[in-house]
C-alpha cells in the first residue's frame, strides 16, 4: 500500500493505493500536520485518531508526504521520524507542498515554470524541470504568507475593528463569525493553528465578491505575494509561465490575472487540490 499525502496547516488529506494506481481506501483527511507549529505528540495523535491510517499501518510499503512547514530541515526530519515509526515498514519520504504544486500543475514532467501556493499559507518556487529553487525560505503565517488564507482572515479582522469595512459588508462579517475579542484572542494565542483559524475568514471574501471592498482586498494581497515572491524570478518569468495551486489562488483567479497583466508575468494552470495529481507521478515508476 502507498500513501500519498498532501498536508497543508488546516487539513491532510491522504491516498491509499496500489503500485497501479488503484484506489485502495476512501480518501482519508485529517487535521492538518504542519511540523512547524505542532509538536512531536500532537503529530502523533493526530495520525493515530485516524482508524484507517491505525488499522492499516503494517501494510504500508511508501509514505509520500508534502507539506506545508516541511521547508525547513529540523521540522521534516521529526515529521519523518514520526512517519516511519507509525508506519514500520514503509520508506517515507517528506517534502515541502511546494513540491507537490509543482508536480500537480507542470504540463509535463521537465516543464520549467514558476510554481505559487496560495492556500491556508502561501509559498513560490522556480522549478527547472528537474530541481526545485527557492529563494526566499519561509517564516511562516506570522512574517511572510501573503496571499494565502491567514493573511486574509487577518486583514478582514482588522478592517472590521478598525472600521475599514462599508458598513454593509461588516454586518455581514459580525452575523458571520464571532467577533468577540476574547473569543478571537482565544483562538489566536490559546488555541493550536492560528494560522488555520485565521483562513477559516478567507471565505467570507469568495462569498462577498459583488463588494468592490472584497475586490481590493483580494487584489492587494496578491499584489504583495507578486512584489515580494513571484518577481524573485524576473530573469526566468521572461520564459516560463506561473502556475497556481490552493483554494485561495482557485478561487481568485480573475484577479490573480488582473495583477499578472500589471506586472508582466504570464499565468498558467491553476489546480485546487495537488493531491489528485499526485497519483500518477508516484506509481509510474514503481
Amino acid at each position: 500500500m502507498i500513501l500519498i499525502v498532501d498536508s497543508g496547516s488546516t487539513k491532510s488529506d491522504w491516498i491509499a493505493v496500489d503500485n497501479n494506481g488503484n484506489k485502495l481506501l476512501e480518501k482519508i483527511r485529517t487535521k492538518g500536520l504542519n511540523p512547524a507549529i505542532l509538536s512531536e505528540k500532537k503529530l502523533y495523535k493526530l495520525i493515530r485518531k485516524s482508524k484507517d491510517l491505525k488499522n492499516n499501518s503494517d501494510k504500508v510499503t511508501h509514505v509520500f508526504f508534502y507539506g506545508a512547514g516541511c521547508g525547513t530541515e529540523n521540522p521534516r526530519m521529526m515529521l519523518k521520524e514520526v512517519l516511519e515509526d507509525v508506519f514500520p515498514n514503509a520508506k517515507v519520504e517528506v517534502n515541502e507542498d511546494t513540491l507537490a504544486a509543482v508536480y500537480a500543475t507542470i504540463n509535463h514532467p521537465k516543464e520549467a515554470a514558476v510554481v505559487c501556493i496560495m492556500g491556508t499559507g502561501s509559498n513560490c518556487s522556480y522549478y527547472d524541470g528537474e530541481n526545485l529553487h527557492q529563494r526566499v525560505k519561509s517564516l511562516g503565517y506570522t512574517l511572510m504568507d501573503d496571499a494565502s488564507g491567514n493573511y486574509y482572515g487577518k486583514q478582514l479582522i482588522r478592517d472590521y475593528y478598525f472600521n475599514n469595512m462599508p458598513e454593509n459588508v461588516k454586518i455581514a462579517f459580525g452575523s458571520k463569525y464571532n467577533m468577540e475579542p476574547d473569543y478571537i484572542k482565544y483562538n489566536l494565542y490559546k488555541q493550536p493553528n492560528p494560522n488555520a483559524y485565521l483562513a477559516n475568514f478567507a471565505e467570507f471574501m469568495f462569498l462577498h465578491k459583488d463588494s468592490e471592498y472584497t475586490i481590493n482586498l483580494i487584489k492587494k494581497g496578491i499584489r504583495l505575494f507578486a512584489t515580494n515572491m513571484i518577481m524573485q524570478y524576473k530573469e526566468e518569468l521572461k520564459t516560463v509561465p506561473v502556475h497556481f495551486a490552493g483554494s485561495i489562488a482557485y478561487f481568485s483567479q480573475k484577479e490573480i490575472k488582473e495583477v499578472a497583466e500589471e506586472m508582466g508575468f504570464k499565468v498558467g494552470n491553476f489546480e485546487r487540490r495537488p493531491i489528485d495529481g499526485l497519483v500518477g507521478f508516484h506509481t509510474k515508476d514503481l
